[in-house]
């Protein structure tokens, strides 16, 4: 699974240096990081509207389409995938109430 997202990461790796105008991510890039927060808040709005309706194609789709984003901004802040697995496996067996309680004292 995450070879698909290391494949990823290095294709928005690449677009980082092409031409606005040969690629979505690369015109999303030059656009800032204003147009990269809306596209998330756009698919993270579809995900919950796709959810609501039940249909899980349309979940998935819209579940792909929201990392996919996220993935763009993670790149476009220098971070990687793995940074994001990472975090996910150190709370792995930590309660959700004592990982945000930990959060909430820094």
């Amino acid at each position: 699974m995450s070879d698909v997202l290391q494949r990823l990461a290095e294709v928005l790796e690449q677009r980082k240096q092409a031409d606005a105008d040969s690629s979505y991510v690369a015109k999303l890039y030059s656009k800032g990081l204003d147009a990269i927060l809306k596209k998330i808040g756009e698919e993270a709005t579809e995900t919950v509207m796709a959810a609501k309706d039940g249909n899980g194609q349309k979940i998935i789709h819209e579940v792909a389409d929201l990392w996919f984003h996220c993935m763009v901004l993670l790149a476009q802040q220098g971070l990687k995938p793995e940074d994001v697995l990472q975090e996910l496996d150190r709370r792995f067996g930590l309660s959700g109430i004592d990982e945000k309680a930990a959060r909430e004292k820094k």
